[in-house]
């Protein structure tokens, strides 16, 4: 996993040419979200740029915004979190790496994550 390029964006996955998957995952309560949004990405942002999988390397933890990911060589990629709850319930956030074959990877990014007012995330993320 140590050249893997990016060959599809979905609104809740990255896939890799290696067959490993790169998304977010929050033990969902009740009624609060918790994700990274991929929803703005092209694949042209990941032109020329292959990570390294294989160790924790591959992306920076950004508090209050997101993660961005850091290639072997090239530009990163930011790639924001977004937090909204009422306070009550959990805000944990994870970002996996499900590889083609072997372990899953789980890493805590729960303080990656902006969290809008109502209004705003209301705005931003309806279907």
């Amino acid at each position: 996993m140590e050249n893997s390029k990016v060959v599809s964006i979905d609104m809740e996955y990255i896939k890799f040419d290696n067959g490993a998957v790169m998304y977010s995952h929050h033990s969902q309560d009740c009624c609060e979200q918790h994700f990274l949004s991929f929803k703005d990405l092209q694949l042209s942002d990941f032109d020329g740029l292959s990570f390294d999988l294989s160790s924790d390397r591959f992306f920076t933890r950004v508090p209050g915004f997101g993660i961005r990911l850091v290639p072997n060589v090239g530009h990163e990629v930011p790639i924001p979190g977004y937090g909204y709850n009422n306070g009550y319930y959990g805000s944990n956030l994870n970002l996996v790496i499900e590889p083609a074959h072997g372990k899953r990877v789980v890493y805590g990014i729960s303080d990656c994550q902006y969290y809008p007012d109502e209004q705003d995330y209301d705005d931003d993320y309806e279907d």
